[in-house]
């Protein structure tokens, strides 16, 4: 068994990792601190739709209430958790710092709650909140989620990224040089990537030492630019197979120490497009799994 697992994974699953951690069980409580975006202003992300909305229950309540409501549910199930705050939406830094302080700091002293994740982009980071992100990690476990998306500057022009990896690794280095967790999301099939691209995505990646990553596949979403791109280019989306097939190669070269939050999206299903096969989640999790066990392999088996 890969031995940075509880569960028969072949990979370091975020669930192992918290568990050894703070020895018991932990979720991540995303909220919704109405945070803009940078990118906006010329246009964003080419996949993006409503700022990355996500599955948060009501986000017009404040953001302590928002926590109460998720938590009121979780504990019919899981009364003794522990929870991680999960600064989910839009990109958090992208405010006044003292703003973002008075977000954060009701948080600090609640039992429970055993870390703060916040959700940004590698351009909004100021030397000010690197400097206030370095005092908060000593009062709580702090973890700074970077959309990175590929390492292909290409790339990243074409999907209207905002910045470029060169921007992204300076930010990255200024976070780890404070002991920061950082957490790198990725996504597989850009338009016009090839899977050695996605590859070396990964690779990168290695070399910036980062914590954690969150894999995802790309999906298109309707009223998206995106959409536009692929009506007028017809670019290739991949199969479930090749989605497989390219994260398990990535797995294989990633350091086993990095934690895997995610290998997979949560498409909003009413705006989905394509691919269709996003939406069995559990069956795509799975089948990675056995494609794993078939071919012997683990997190890491590649990594020099």
């Amino acid at each position: 068994m890969f031995k940075y697992s509880n569960d028969n994974k072949r990979y370091h699953t975020f669930n192992y990792y918290l568990r050894n951690k703070f020895n018991s069980k932990v979720f991540k409580i995303p909220i919704d601190a109405h945070a803009s975006c940078p990118n906006k202003l010329t246009g964003g992300c080419i996949y993006c739709k409503d700022n990355s909305k996500s599955n948060i229950t009501d986000n017009s309540l404040s953001l302590f209430e928002q926590y109460k409501q998720e938590v009121e549910i979780l504990n019919r199930k899981w009364p003794d958790a522990k929870h991680i705050i999960y600064f989910q939406t839009g990109t958090n830094t992208y405010m006044p710092l003292e703003t973002f302080k008075k977000n954060i700091e009701p948080f600090l002293n609640v039992p429970e709650i055993v870390g703060i994740s916040v959700a940004t982009r590698s351009d909004a980071l100021t030397d000010d909140y690197i400097e206030y992100f370095k005092q908060l990690n000593k009062k709580t476990f702090l973890t700074i989620e970077l959309g990175l998306q590929s390492s292909k500057n290409e790339t990243l022009k074409l999907i209207n990224r905002g910045h470029d990896m060169q921007n992204f690794i300076a930010a990255t280095k200024k976070l780890k040089n404070n002991n920061i967790f950082v957490v790198a999301h990725i996504i597989n099939g850009l338009p016009f990537e090839t899977k050695e691209d996605m590859l070396n995505t990964v690779e990168e990646l290695n070399q910036l030492n980062i914590d954690g990553i969150k894999i995802h596949m790309l999906h298109i979403l309707k009223d998206t630019p995106l959409e536009k791109l692929y009506n007028e280019t017809n670019f290739h989306i991949l199969s479930k197979e090749e989605y497989i097939d390219i994260v398990i190669d990535q797995l294989e070269i990633l350091k086993p120490e990095v934690v895997i939050e995610r290998i997979t999206g949560d498409p909003i299903i009413e705006d989905l497009i394509t691919p269709t096969w996003l939406t069995k989640k559990f069956i795509l999790l799975n089948d990675i799994d056995k494609e794993m066990v078939k071919r012997n392999t683990y997190q890491g088996k590649k990594n020099n």
